[in-house]
């Protein structure tokens, strides 16, 4: 059985010999993995969504049943280290690198008050030269073998509050202020067409995005979701599925969106990730239990104590706990909640590896 075929049985849910893997990785824990097993180092793409996307041939070379890819900076402008020393990329958003990950230093539009200042800021054209080389580069050389997952996270919701800021944006939402609806849909038309194009190259599913849920609670209340982040969401499905009607439809919401999980089978998600385990009523049985028929599963190994912190054998145990739970019947894709961090040693991140292929064995 090969990698894609695996894939396939389980997001159509039929049992494969063992759950598929898709697991991500920060830059620092891939150079650390690549070390210890003597591959070449991969450096990460130019993408606001790198870390889905990079470093394939270590983690196919561990495990990986798939392999992301995703829209990129374009040639004329790639992001690039200004005589600050902040970064800044082609949405004109500037960061710090803060090591792990960057970090937000200023926000474009943060003084955005009315629909003439969306109008007027300049937009990042969806297909700029060289924005799919880099898909398209990987879809040539993995597509056949393992599935293709087109990675389209921070859909609208996040990436407006890249160019806002979180608190003006949540505020400015509850006020009603004017220029809100029209930053999200020209950010959501900028990403549809994004996410088409990824389509068209022959992803096997899109893995749209925004993160609606903290470890307690939802970010938003399920009122102010449903109207105005579930009609977008739904748009955006129907659209997708008129490029490829058989494409599977995967959303990434870290934290505790139980409130919502019905709301979104309901306008035809297929796939839900992470399923953080460490956050409040996301608990692998009970989630299997309530959505299991509707939904394929994609992650709920924890990355925030497990596989940083515990043993190989709490690990391996653990591993094995949530396969079985989310893996019965087919309906699902192994991986941790989020991308493995540095604080992870080799040694716990080869354990997660090794046990799922001893799901295989043991099968």
């Amino acid at each position: 059985m090969t990698s894609r075929e695996r894939v396939l049985k389980a997001i159509n849910f039929i049992q494969p010999d063992r759950p598929p893997i898709f697991a991500t990785l920060t830059p620092q824990a891939a150079q650390k993995l690549s070390e210890a097993l003597g591959i070449e180092y991969e450096p990460p793409y130019d993408s606001m969504l790198s870390t889905r996307i990079s470093h394939p041939r270590l983690l196919t070379t561990l495990g990986n049943d798939c392999v992301g890819i995703a829209a990129c900076a374009p040639k004329r402008f790639p992001t690039r280290t200004l005589q600050t020393g902040l970064l800044l990329n082609e949405w004109g958003m500037k960061f710090v690198d803060a090591g792990l990950y960057y970090e937000f230093a200023e926000f474009p539009l943060s003084c955005a008050k009315t629909t003439k200042d969306i109008y007027d800021y300049s937009f990042p054209d969806p297909f700029a030269k060289g924005r799919f080389d880099a898909a398209e580069a990987i879809y040539e050389k993995y597509a056949g073998d393992y599935a293709i997952v087109a990675d389209l996270e921070t859909s609208f919701f996040e990436t407006a509050w890249y160019l806002v800021g979180l608190d003006k944006l949540l505020l400015d939402m509850t006020m009603g202020e004017e220029y809100v609806n029209e930053l999200f849909d020209a950010i959501l038309e900028i990403n549809l067409a994004i996410g088409k194009r990824l389509i068209e190259i022959g992803a096997d599913i899109i893995w749209a995005g925004d993160d609606f849920g903290t470890q307690q609670s939802m970010l938003i209340s399920p009122v102010m979701w449903r109207k105005i982040f579930k009609p977008r969401i739904k748009y955006m499905f129907d659209e997708f599925r008129k490029v490829n009607p058989d494409v599977k439809i995967a959303w990434h919401s870290c934290g505790s969106i139980l409130p919502i999980i019905a709301d979104f089978v309901e306008i035809g998600l297929d796939v839900l990730n992470p399923i953080q385990p460490m956050a409040k009523d996301m608990e692998a049985g009970n989630l299997k239990k309530m959505f299991g028929k509707d939904l394929v599963f994609f992650g709920g190994i924890d990355i925030q104590h497990l596989l940083p912190h515990e043993t190989p054998p709490v690990i391996e145990k653990e591993v094995m706990r949530i396969a079985r739970i989310l893996g019965r019947g087919g309906g699902y894709i192994i991986a941790p909640a989020h991308n493995i961090q540095d604080d992870t040693p080799v040694e716990n991140i080869l354990t997660f590896f090794n046990t799922v292929k001893k799901l295989k064995e043991n099968a």
